[in-house]
């Protein structure tokens, strides 16, 4: 990227603004963003793809009292730039006043902007990556003779940077990226053949684990599944893995949207200070921690994002709201347009001690999910009904895999009957928690 870009950025911005003052706009905002990557995947020790890409964009608001219209472009000259502009104040012009439209409140606006340290360089060539993805993959491939073939390995390198500004006077953008490894493994042969896999991702290139480490864990996940079979239908615990119990988080995200509120397409309805979870169960939000996915001191349109709790002892204590979606529900903006930050799932019921293992003693004999398949979520009434795979689970020990099973309930039920949370804690994206056991779901088998 250009080291540049920034104070380059920041004109472009203040000129798509300028312009449309001129226009006769009422407020406006502009972001103005570059970003690059390199993606490189291999099967099987031969190059499949690699691919290189650059992009450049700006895109601006304009408001006509509370009407809005928005457009885009590529082209950074001062000619695209007014262009573009006047495309939106064209919009605006003949768009339909909405109440809830405009900018965020003045003094909801960002003034804490710290550097979180959210980008890194990877700095390697096309044939480096293309070696590494290949060192990946033959990590599964050495594994075992059982691995008999993969789906690849690939390598994903991403950076970018951005300036957002408004007509309020707020001017904020940082530096960011994100890189990553991935394999895919098959083990058996014929009618015995199951996949899996596994990736890393980091916003610095060195926090990876080794893309030979990742290989391993990839090839030993398809494995383990190679004694799979159905069980019979009934009533079990659950355990979700860890990766899968950040699903159970993004649902409850969903339900406490602005948009899914104001809707009333959630099945959280008018749950504020409500118990919506087990009493133990704290959600921690922190959008400063440095380096993370998650992080930024300003959402979307630039409000000040916060730190807190949206759940304490199993109590709802507050939404995720834009300022459109606020306006709707009657209420101010979290620093949620965009969605959530850094979110901490965890149980005051949790030890030190608290590994998979330890969590499938606590479960004794159940079902432990590791996939989940469909989307089988209905996020207006809660029903929950996904296709899954997993382990069958007696007096704490795996015994043998699970396939072509579903297991449902509603997540009314499921959130309340968390009775227990692990202290195997993965962050994936902006979530993190450690494996999840729900008390009883409906499990239909043979």
């Amino acid at each position: 990227m250009n080291p540049n870009s920034q104070s380059n950025f920041e004109e472009l911005v203040q000129l798509a603004l300028k312009h449309a003052g001129k226009l006769g706009a009422s407020s406006a905002a502009a972001e103005v963003s570059e970003s690059s990557g390199l993606a490189v995947s291999v099967r099987k020790g031969s190059v499949e793809t690699v691919e290189q890409t650059n992009d450049r964009s700006l895109g601006v608001t304009v408001y006509a009292g509370q009407s809005r219209g928005s457009a885009s472009t590529s082209d950074l000259s001062a000619k695209a730039i007014a262009e573009t502009v006047e495309a939106a104040w064209n919009i605006a012009k003949y768009t339909a006043a909405d109440p809830a439209a405009g900018l965020p409140e003045l003094e909801l606006l960002a003034t804490y902007l710290p550097d979180l340290a959210l980008h890194k360089s990877w700095d390697i060539s096309a044939d480096e990556a293309v070696r590494l993805a290949i060192e990946a993959e033959q990590g599964a491939l050495g594994y075992s003779k059982e691995i008999t073939n993969s789906e690849g390995a690939s390598i994903d390198i991403s950076e970018g940077r951005f300036v957002f500004a408004n007509s309020l006077g707020f001017m904020g953008g940082y530096p960011y990226s994100r890189h990553g490894i991935s394999v895919a493994a098959i083990a058996g042969k014929g009618d015995h053949m199951q996949r899996d896999y596994w990736y890393t991702s980091n916003r610095y290139p060195e926090r990876l684990a080794k893309g030979h480490d990742v290989g391993v864990y990839a090839a030993q996940r398809a494995l383990s599944r190679l004694s799979a079979r159905r069980i019979p239908t009934g009533k079990y615990p659950v355990l979700f893995e860890a990766p899968l119990a950040l699903g159970l988080i993004g649902a409850l995200t969903q339900a406490i949207s602005g948009g899914a509120l104001y809707r009333k397409s959630s099945f959280l309805l008018d749950s504020l200070g409500k118990p919506v979870m087990a009493d133990h169960i704290q959600i921690h939000e922190d959008p400063y921690i440095p380096g993370a996915m998650g992080s930024s001191a300003f959402d979307d349109e630039g409000v000040q994002t916060q730190t807190r709790d949206l759940v304490q002892d199993g109590i709802l204590q507050g939404y995720l709201l834009s300022s459109y979606t606020a306006r709707k529900l009657g209420m101010q903006s979290t620093g949620n347009a965009g969605g959530s930050h850094n979110l901490l799932l965890s149980s005051t019921l949790t030890e030190a001690s608290d590994d998979l293992d330890a969590m499938l003693r606590k479960m004794g004999t159940g079902l432990l999910v590791t996939e989940l398949i469909g989307q089988g979520v209905n996020y207006v009434t809660g029903d929950y009904s996904r296709g899954a795979f997993g382990y069958w689970v007696e007096n704490g020990q795996i015994q043998h895999a699970v396939q072509e099973i579903t297991i449902a309930g509603n997540l009314k039920d499921m959130f309340m009957q968390m009775v227990a949370v692990g202290n195997d804690v993965i962050t994936r994206g902006a979530k993190t928690s450690g494996s999840i056991l729900i008390e009883s779901m409906a499990v239909a088998g043979s």
